[in-house]
């Protein structure tokens, strides 16, 4: 893996056990290295028809570059809240502002073949705005308005056109809309 193309590489991220207590701190490269759980969240913003914001993840990013995927996700930092922290890179990676809400969480584990690992016990923002994104062109290569179902004919049709942990978190976010 050539470091310079990892983003972050000094940020420190929030290891957390199976219940999302945390239980240390470290840089988040030797997190990613070593596969070690550690605390993330992933923000879907929908517009007033219905559609879900997706980004398309830069062609310099670590891992699943030029991927489609939820509007934003990241980690918090030590000593912020998850919330202000989807805020923070809401407002980073898409220019935007939105009214989030706490959904669920899920925990996932994938193995890139970079060599680095995703193991995230990822908690799951949802808003709503109209507003139009404002993209970071160092973060995002573009985005996209779609609705769930489209997304999910997509999804099944052209699989890696689009990252594991939207993926995984698809059917949990579905379950979640349908009841609330």
């Amino acid at each position: 893996m050539n470091k310079q193309y990892f983003d972050g590489q000094d940020e420190l991220l929030i290891l957390v056990d199976e219940n999302d207590n945390q239980i240390g701190i470290q840089d988040k490269l030797s997190v990613h290295v070593q596969g070690i759980l550690h605390r993330a969240f992933s923000v879907f913003i929908f517009n007033s028809n219905n559609e879900l914001l997706l980004q398309q993840r830069s062609n310099i990013k670590y891992h699943s570059p030029g991927l489609w995927t939820n509007t934003c996700c990241s980690h918090p930092r030590p000593g912020e809240s998850t919330l202000d922290a989807c805020n923070r890179r809401l407002n980073e990676e898409m220019g935007m502002k939105a009214n989030l809400h706490y959904s669920f969480s899920f925990l996932y584990k994938f193995e890139f073949s970079n060599g680095l690992t995703e193991h995230e016990f990822d908690h799951v923002y949802i808003g709503n705005t109209d507003i139009e994104p404002q993209m970071n062109q160092e973060e995002v290569n573009d985005w996209r308005y779609i609705t769930l179902s489209d997304l999910e004919k997509e999804i099944n049709l052209y699989p890696d056109l689009y990252t594991p942990w939207l993926k995984i978190c698809m059917p949990q976010l579905k379950q979640y809309l349908t009841s609330n």
